[in-house]
């Protein structure tokens, strides 16, 4: 199975990369974390970004706040698909990193996931690597079937409760 490469800008971005950690360890995906800066530290982002096929990676995901040009310089040094999450700072709630993240120059995507979005970065890396791995594809849908239950479940109760 391909791993999921996580990179962040400054561990304080851990917190909310923790969800998407928490996401993979659930599925039982391998993966790595790294904090490397686009800005303080841009020869090792390279050196990650642009080895990351070689080293057995499927998908990248990036997460920084701010001018957040981590995403995009990532995807700048590779093929792989690359997932920006965007992480709110203190200055402008996370729509400066948004909007860094999501704009990227044709010929360079990024996918980008809400601010703070890291538990869908995760889920859409799953998603990527199940269009070749049947397993993985297969618990996806499980938890879709799941989690479609335990929305009918609410729903009947609140229809019992409010039935005139």
């Amino acid at each position: 199975m391909k791993k999921v490469g996580i990179v962040m800008g400054s561990d304080s971005d851990l917190p909310v990369v923790e969800k998407a950690i928490d996401v993979l360890r659930q599925y039982e995906v391998p993966f790595e974390v790294h904090v490397y800066s686009a800005h303080r530290t841009p020869e090792q982002a390279k050196e990650f970004s642009s080895t990351a096929r070689e080293k057995g990676f499927g998908v990248l995901i990036a997460a920084a706040g701010k001018a957040a040009h981590l995403a995009g310089a990532v995807a700048a040094n590779t093929t792989l698909p690359v997932i920006g999450i965007p992480i709110k700072s203190s200055t402008l709630d996370g729509l400066d990193a948004l909007l860094s993240t999501v704009q990227m120059p044709s010929g360079i995507p990024v996918a980008t996931v809400a601010i703070d979005g890291a538990a869908n970065a995760a889920l859409l890396a799953l998603q990527i690597l199940s269009v070749s791995d049947e397993s993985l594809a297969k618990k996806l849908n499980s938890a879709r079937t799941e989690a479609a239950q335990k929305v009918l479940e609410k729903n009947a109760a609140i229809e019992q409760q409010y039935q005139n």
